[in-house]
């Protein structure tokens, strides 16, 4: 698949409108608040457009970015996962977003869609799409599960009966934190190295994948914004948050590409929330709300 067209000018073009489409939805949503923007350029080649919301009524911080960087040579983080790679010069364009909503009833959610292109003089470029979306709530909802699940295999179906279930298998194993035995939290779709269907073909999946991701998120933050939560529901917010920060500083390998190919680093860390606490061996009260969300953290066929 490697020697056919890659339209690079298209994926961008899907990409740009995404954002636009998602942060009006996002600001719709919060009601408050609104995306500030900041475009930037970087000196190994390439910029993106950075949208940042915080302290709104719905989402305490939030980020969709918009990324198109160029550099000579891969950074490791990549070229680990592709060897034989290693020495090509790349492209990557993508955007990726996390929102941190204010209520604790509300989850945590981060999706992203991405190209990679790697290059060499005397090759023909290899190129792979990449993405999906993850739920990270605190007080989970079996009916919430259900809906982001049941919205990620729509989006998979026309592309193949193994596409949801392969890439939900995929995101339970990728959004775990080893150190803590558990995963992020419930998981949705993860793929990488996208490219067995053709370019065409693989492109209108990857915006089946952006394009539900509203569809998927915004119904559950509407059903959960009425809930009232006080001051134990926010301290365990906080210190489960914690867990989104381990995971993201330590696996996460889009922030280490960003890191290692010399992305802007504010970009990169606008996934961390905006406050977070860890307590030293804290744990939740056998029986109580707090100590359910264990019971998520283990991954489940949520379609069953």
């Amino acid at each position: 698949m490697s020697d056919e067209l890659i339209d690079v000018t298209a994926v961008e073009a899907y990409l740009l409108e995404l954002q636009d489409r998602i942060c009006e939805s996002l600001e719709s949503l919060d009601g408050t608040a609104r995306f500030v923007e900041e475009q930037w350029r970087r000196p190994q080649g390439g910029g993106g457009r950075t949208r940042v919301i915080a302290d709104g009524a719905v989402f305490e911080k939030g980020g969709v970015n918009f990324s198109h960087v160029q550099g000579d040579a891969l950074p490791p983080s990549a070229s680990a996962q592709r060897p034989e790679l290693a020495g090509r010069s790349f492209r990557a364009l993508g955007v990726s977003l996390v929102l941190h909503p204010r209520n604790p009833y509300v989850p945590t959610s981060h999706a992203n869609v991405r190209l990679f292109v790697a290059e060499s003089p005397d090759a023909p470029p290899v190129w792979w799409f990449g993405g999906g979306y993850d739920l990270t709530p605190y007080y989970p909802f079996d009916a919430d599960c259900r809906h982001w699940h049941s919205t990620a295999q729509e989006a998979c179906v026309a592309f193949g009966q193994d596409r949801y279930p392969r890439f939900k298998q995929w995101c339970d194993e990728y959004f775990y934190l080893p150190h803590r035995q558990e995963t992020r939290g419930v998981g949705g779709l993860f793929f990488d190295d996208l490219n067995a269907l053709g370019f065409e073909r693989e492109f209108a999946f990857l915006r089946a994948v952006g394009d539900s991701y509203l569809s998927a998120y915004v119904p559950i933050v509407e059903r959960r914004l009425p809930l009232v939560h006080g001051e134990r529901e926010r301290t365990f917010q906080l210190y489960r948050r914690g867990r989104y920060v381990e995971f993201n500083l330590v696996y996460d390998r889009g922030t280490l590409f960003g890191l290692q190919s010399g992305g802007r680093t504010e970009s990169i860390l606008m996934s961390l929330p905006p406050l977070v606490r860890w307590g030293y061996d804290w744990r939740p009260e056998p029986g109580s709300p707090e100590a359910r969300l264990s019971e998520y953290l283990t991954p489940r066929d949520w379609l069953a």
